[in-house]
């Protein structure tokens, strides 16, 4: 398979892998309750079904937030396990095969324990809902903690995130068209068009089969890249795994915010099929919703990173705000009219893939914020708090609208003809009211603290790039090997420039080693001699060749051109790739670096800290070709 086509390949996968888990998280978060509190108990248990129901739902609130304790260590395990498949793909499949099972007993009355024996069926419900909550937690953080694998540049991170992004808005979507189709299908009984619990089991079963092959499909059909970048010496110990989240305080900030939005979000995605049910009267209909949403939500995806680029991320974050809120008061006031409610419900949808991709690409960069801030990589620990949070509102939501399912009699054997006008109201107060104010106040936390922006995620990033190769020269010092002599050629056509009259001090002082600099005439870039690529960096700017005595020499492009991430440069080398001297590295724009105002000299120096080195300048000034020679390393 050609390069170019296992790259497709593998974001079909990917994309694959994020339509199956978000089926699940969308079955768990928005239908399981309603299986709970409409399906597990039949009309005749009273009062008995009630209790039962709300000792369900505190259940599942206390295992919930208990476990958001255990997630960051989660992640934190995940950073730490080394196997053939990379950090991430074992615990994708272990978590995908014993979250779906559990997924699948839960959808069930556990042999009519739920009757027969209660305090049984209690004991035994904590027992595999915290064990699927575990395990789900396990793959989705080793899913999404895949993203800063791939790429360290922002604008390469949104293509990814928005391409898997497709993927899971449809499996999020597709589950609202099947539902009741599904359910409806395998059900004995019709049930005013809400089925039985014979239903709802085949419509989990379905979902479990799906979440657990996309996890297969993830294993066999992506790779995890590795870097030099990537690399931490030291593992985080258990006793660092707070300290590391707490000292990363865009991190912190971000998490807070999303913590206040992702309840009242998914307080009213899961309270939509109860508006259907309970207040249109016609459950059948919410698959006209979702259809809807599925169709519109994969062109909004698809805008993100336009959106983004263009107007940045905090003013894209705000206007979704903006339109959520708009379409909570529709809720409220579009009583049984399908055409307003069916407005609504697309206007609040449309802005929840932009929020997440925008909180994700935040989190995401807080990974190099807080590795220049602490010294030290944590990935998956990272990307932990986002799924975390997730939780949390799950565990919110669902214990919130359990409550409210109850006081407004939106119980097993209930219609739309039997809730009273006090039913309604106690619905809508509870159920919109309250999630518009739990967004306002994710809107203000957004505004006054949230500062990580892509421009300072680029500027963090070009300065741990110039702190990597003493990192690497530390680990591969002693690879190096004395007396043995290196030909360096001018990489670039044009004019050689003595380091120190560079205009970076970080080269002119020496920082990243002694060396040569270019004022290029020409656009291309070749090998200086015969090497192995020790890294290319993702924004296509820097490069590390390795030399077969262990001379380590990096090729800077421009200075501060981590700010175009990317724009204007071409590679046509990999890491670990021989190359030959003179053949051709990658292209660069000169025309697109000055225009944004940077300088576009290249910079080559020799990064190893060995003072027994001698370096021969062979010329110091004048013009050069690509394949002239300029320094003797012995």
């Amino acid at each position: 398979m050609s390069g170019n086509n296992q790259h497709i390949y593998s974001r079909l996968a990917y994309s694959f892998g994020a339509f199956g888990h978000d089926a699940f998280y969308a079955t768990l978060s928005t239908y399981f309750i309603m299986f709970i509190t409409s399906h597990l108990f039949d009309k005749d248990s009273g009062a008995m079904g009630a209790e039962m129901i709300g000792y369900i739902t505190i259940i599942i609130m206390v295992l919930r937030i208990l476990e958001l304790v255990i997630d960051p260590f989660i992640g934190n395990a995940i950073d730490n396990t080394r196997t053939r498949l990379g950090h991430f793909k074992p615990w994708i499949l272990i978590g995908g095969t014993i979250g779906s099972v559990a997924l699948v007993v839960l959808f069930t009355n556990m042999g009519g324990l739920n009757t027969s024996n209660p305090y049984l069926y209690l004991a035994l419900f904590a027992v595999f809902y915290i064990m699927m909550d575990i395990f789900y937690s396990f793959k989705d953080v080793g899913f999404w903690s895949m993203i800063p694998a791939i790429s360290f540049d922002s604008r390469e991170r949104e293509k990814t995130a928005t391409f898997a992004r497709v993927g899971s808005h449809i499996g999020a979507n597709i589950v609202g068209i099947v539902v009741m189709p599904i359910v409806l299908l395998f059900s004995q009984y019709e049930n005013h068009g809400q089925g039985d619990s014979q239903g709802w089991f085949a419509f989990a079963v379905v979902i479990g089969l799906v979440s657990w092959i996309s996890a297969i499909v993830v294993v066999l059909g992506t790779r995890e890249n590795e870097s030099a970048l990537r690399k931490n010496k030291e593992k985080t110990t258990f006793k660092d795994v707070l300290k590391v989240l707490v000292r990363n305080d865009q991190l912190m900030w971000i998490a807070l915010a999303y913590v206040f939005y992702s309840s009242g979000i998914q307080i009213v995605n899961a309270v939509e099929l109860y508006y259907f049910t309970f207040i249109v009267g016609n459950a059948a209909q919410f698959s006209i919703l979702a259809t809807i949403n599925t169709a519109i939500g994969i062109f909004i995806v698809l805008t993100f990173p336009t959106l983004a680029k263009k107007f940045s991320r905090r003013n894209v974050f705000f206007a979704a705000v903006a339109v959520l809120l708009l379409s909570i008061f529709l809720f409220t006031v579009a009583g049984k009219s399908l055409p307003l409610v069916l407005a609504a419900g697309v206007l609040f949808y449309i802005p929840q893939p932009l929020v997440f991709l925008c909180v994700l690409m935040i989190m995401t960069d807080s990974v190099e914020y807080g590795q220049l801030k602490l010294g030290h990589r944590d990935e998956s620990l990272t990307l932990s708090v986002r799924p975390l949070i997730d939780k949390f509102g799950g565990a919110i939501s669902n214990g919130f609208i359990g409550i409210a399912a109850v006081w407004a009699g939106m119980t097993s054997g209930a219609s739309a003809e039997s809730i009273t006008a006090q039913g309604q109201m106690v619905f809508k107060v509870m159920l919109f009211g309250v999630p518009a104010v739990l967004l306002l106040i994710s809107c203000l936390l957004f505004y006054k603290k949230v500062t990580l922006t892509e421009e300072k995620h680029a500027e963090i990033v070009d300065k741990l790039e110039k702190t990597w190769s003493n990192k690497l020269n530390e680990e591969n010092s002693s690879q190096l090997s004395e007396g043995a002599d290196l030909l360096i050629n001018a990489p670039v056509k044009g004019r050689l420039l003595p380091l120190e009259n560079v205009r970076d001090e970080t080269f002119s002082v020496g920082k990243m080693g002694r060396g040569f600099a270019v004022q290029p005439s020409a656009d291309e870039l070749y090998a200086p001699f015969d090497g192995i690529v020790e890294t290319v960096f993702p924004t296509r700017h820097v490069m590390i060749i390795r030399s077969a005595g262990g001379a380590l020499v990096l090729i800077h492009i421009g200075i501060n051109t981590a700010q175009l991430r990317g724009n204007g440069f071409a590679t046509y080398c990999a890491q670990g790739q021989h190359v030959k001297r003179g053949e051709l590295l990658g292209r660069f724009s000169r025309e697109e670096i000055r225009k944004a105002g940077y300088d576009d000299t290249v910079m080559v120096t020799i990064t190893n800290d060995n003072e027994k080195l001698r370096l021969e300048m062979l010329k110091t000034e004048g013009t050069v070709e690509q394949d002239s020679p300029v320094l003797n390393l012995k």
